[in-house]
C-alpha cells in the first residue's frame, strides 16, 4: 500500500482517470477529516457508490494511504466516528449511497460545483444538520436544493458567495407521514410542521433569497417552532445577502418582540459578537437587560456582564432616575 502525507488520516481504494481521481473507499480515524484534494497531481473529483460507507465491501483498485501524525489501532478505523467531513474542491460526482450510515457525522463542508448527488448518497446520516457551501462562480449550484429535498429535518446552512459574502439560513424541519385510513382501505398522506415551503423554495433547483423570505409571514402563522423562528429572523439580518428592506424590518419586529428570548439564546451560545449586534438592533427594555445582566453574573459570564452593563448605561444613564429621601 503506498502512503501519502496529507491533512489527515486516511485509508483510501481509489482508480485514476484521465480526469481525475475517483475515490472508490475512504474510511478515517478522525473524527474532523477532510479529503485529499489531489493525489499524484490529479484532482480527486468523484466518490463512488458507498464510498465512506461503514462496512462497505472493499472495491477493486489502488489503494492509499494518507498520514498525518501517529496511527491508531486497527480498530479505530471507523467512519462512524466522524463528525465534520470536507469534500474536496474539485469534486463533481458523489455517487450512490456514498455516505450511507454515516450517523455520527454532523456538518458536511464543501464548494458548490458538484454536478451529480447519487440516489440514497445521505442516507442514514441522522445527525447531519450543517452544511457549509462556498461559491466559486455567479452561478449557483444545485446541492443546496438536493439536501433540501433529502432531508426534511431542520438544517444550518452557510453560504459563502464568489465575491466572499456570507449568507446563514435555517430550513425548519417538518414530517412526512403515511397514516391508515382504515375505513377507506388507503393510507393518507400527511405533512406536519410549518417548514416543508423551506424545504421547496427551489426554482430549477435554485435559491431564490426573495421567496425565502416571502415565506416569514406564513411561517409565523402556522405552528412552529419558536426558538427556530428566532434563529432563522437573527441570523437572516445579521447575515444580510440580498436581503430586502421590508423583509428586514418583519425579522427585526420580531427579534424585538422576542428580545429576551434572544439575549438568553446567545448567551447560552456565549455568541458576544451575536450579542453586541443584538443589542445594537433591538434595543432591549431596561428590565430585559437588567435581567440578563443577572442571568450572566450567575452564569460567571464576565464578558456579557461587561457588555450588558454597557448598553444599560448608554441607553439608561443613571442620572435619569431620580429619587428623593422624604
Amino acid at each position: 500500500m503506498e502512503s501519502v502525507s496529507g491533512v489527515n488520516n486516511w485509508k483510501l481504494t481509489v482508480r485514476r482517470e484521465a480526469a481525475g481521481v475517483t475515490v472508490l473507499r475512504a474510511v478515517t480515524c478522525d473524527g474532523r477529516a477532510a479529503l485529499p484534494e489531489e493525489l499524484w497531481g490529479l484532482p480527486v473529483t468523484a466518490l463512488g457508490d458507498h464510498a465512506l460507507a461503514p462496512n462497505a465491501p472493499a472495491a477493486p483498485g489502488e489503494e492509499v494511504q494518507v498520514t498525518c501524525g501517529p496511527l491508531p489501532e486497527e480498530d479505530g478505523w471507523d467512519n462512524r466516528g466522524l463528525k465534520e467531513l470536507t469534500l474536496p474542491r474539485h469534486l463533481r460526482r458523489v455517487g450512490d449511497y456514498a455516505l450511507l450510515n454515516c450517523d455520527g457525522l454532523e456538518r458536511l463542508r464543501l464548494w458548490d460545483d458538484v454536478k451529480f448527488w447519487g440516489g440514497g448518497a445521505l442516507m442514514n446520516c441522522r445527525n447531519l444538520r450543517a452544511f457549509h457551501l462556498t461559491r466559486t462562480g455567479e452561478d449557483q449550484g444545485e446541492s443546496l436544493a438536493y439536501f433540501a429535498d433529502e432531508l426534511s429535518r431542520e438544517l444550518d446552512v452557510t453560504l459563502v458567495t464568489a465575491a466572499g459574502e456570507t449568507a446563514r439560513l435555517l430550513f425548519p424541519d417538518f414530517l412526512e407521514v403515511y397514516e391508515e385510513n382504515c375505513p377507506a382501505h388507503h393510507f393518507d398522506y400527511n405533512i406536519y410542521g410549518a417548514g416543508y415551503p423551506y424545504h421547496h423554495c427551489f426554482r430549477q433547483k435554485k435559491l431564490s433569497f426573495k421567496d425565502y423570505d416571502g415565506l416569514w409571514k406564513g411561517y409565523l402563522a402556522m405552528e412552529h417552532e419558536a426558538d427556530a423562528a428566532l434563529r432563522l429572523a437573527f441570523w437572516r439580518v445579521r447575515y444580510p445577502v440580498e436581503l430586502s428592506e421590508p423583509a428586514e424590518k418583519a425579522y427585526l419586529a420580531h427579534l424585538r418582540s422576542q428580545a429576551a428570548e434572544a439575549v438568553d439564546w446567545l448567551l447560552a451560545e456565549k455568541d458576544m459578537a451575536g450579542l453586541s449586534f443584538l443589542l445594537e438592533r433591538t434595543a432591549p427594555s431596561r428590565d430585559t437587560l437588567a435581567a440578563a445582566c443577572q442571568r450572566a453574573r450567575e452564569a460567571g459570564a464576565a464578558e456579557a456582564v461587561a457588555l450588558l452593563l454597557e448598553e444599560q448605561h448608554r441607553r439608561f444613564p443613571a442620572g435619569m432616575d431620580k429619587s428623593f429621601d422624604l
